[in-house]
């Protein structure tokens, strides 16, 4: 338990005007014979804070000592890992209230989370100056990803207790044009830019800033919505963009060009020869009659086979006898 000096000491932060500080690291990772005494998921966040700019609220009792002691005495009491964030795509039933459980935080518990949040980024930033532009220490970097561990815990409380308030704000705000599932996800990371921004020294309650944010995100949804409805009345749809008439008018002169094609074999209006019919019928099985089963299509050395020829002997036959057939087609048939 936390004694009444310490309890007095952390309310005194109401008193206090905290001043928002981001510092940006310089540090550089450790060594690699150092850095490979963490987990590779250890490496994976020490690089990701190294990257990335630290912002927190400052405030007086972070300057005192044993704060942290005061501040950490009771982590975990009262804390659901069972929480859940407020999925965007498991809303078939937005009307349904008992479907999110209501924030059991009281003010003195989300006053202790939001300065813990802050308290550990502070200390991040002070391990961080004292390694200013140079490699982290193994013990330096352990530290560091301690009291990043510590941020993101009270975060993870703070987000997930607030949840229901993205849900409660989606189902008072009527905006036809949205999506219900866009105003969840929009809501949700409104919720995160609130709990990173919130200022917990004026003595309000999150809930109160977070339900702003929040309806000023649905609000900006509701605007890019408009425009782009504006730009775009119906949705794009694949299967009217493009007709198919184009293609069944060539299946169609196909099928009437093979139709034309064996009358102008079976009358030998192109005027083959008995060796460029033959190799013709062989090579493309027009002898045969449709929807019977042969032995389809020869291959050019089988032909040459069956006239006793080479197969490039069979190449030239058909190429003569083919332009002979494209020319009498043209004529009587594509220029009709």
């Amino acid at each position: 338990m936390i004694g009444q000096d310490a309890q007095h000491e952390i309310h005194d932060v109401h008193d206090a005007t905290p001043a928002r500080v981001t510092f940006t690291p310089s540090a550089r990772i450790p060594q690699p014979g150092m850095l490979d005494k963490l987990s590779q998921d250890d490496r994976l966040r020490l690089r990701r804070i190294l990257s990335e700019p630290i912002e927190y609220l400052d405030h007086e009792s972070f300057h005192r000592s044993g704060v942290a002691k005061e501040l950490f005495a009771d982590v975990g009491a009262g804390f659901d890992a069972t929480r859940v964030w407020c999925n965007a795509l498991d809303t078939t039933h937005p009307t349904d209230h008992s479907a999110m459980p209501a924030s059991t935080l009281t003010t003195e518990q989300e006053r202790r989370l939001f300065l813990r949040l802050n308290y550990a980024r502070f200390r991040m930033m002070k391990i961080l100056q004292s390694c200013a532009a140079r490699r982290l220490t193994i013990k330096a970097a352990k530290e560091l990803l301690f009291w990043h561990s510590q941020a993101m815990t009270a975060r993870c409380e703070i987000v997930q207790a607030n949840v229901p308030l993205v849900l409660a704000m989606a189902k008072r705000t009527r905006l036809g044009s949205v999506d219900y599932a866009e105003l969840i996800s929009e809501g949700n990371m409104a919720l995160l830019r609130s709990v990173d921004k919130f200022d917990c020294g004026r003595g309000f309650k999150f809930s109160t800033y977070a339900c702003r944010a929040i309806l000023k995100s649905f609000s900006r949804v509701a605007m890019r919505s408009s425009r782009y409805r504006g730009r775009f009345p119906a949705e794009f749809d694949p299967t009217m963009e493009r007709s198919d008439h184009l293609e069944l008018l060539r299946v169609e002169t196909e099928a009437q060009c093979v139709d034309e094609l064996r009358g102008i074999l079976a009358h030998n209006s192109a005027d083959l020869n008995e060796v460029e019919a033959k190799v013709i019928q062989a090579r493309f099985a027009l002898g045969q009659v449709e929807g019977q089963e042969g032995e389809g299509p020869k291959t050019l050395e089988q032909v040459g086979l069956l006239i006793g020829v080479t197969k490039e002997r069979v190449r030239q036959i058909q190429n003569r006898a083919l332009q002979k057939l494209r020319m009498k087609l043209q004529e009587d048939f594509l220029a009709a």
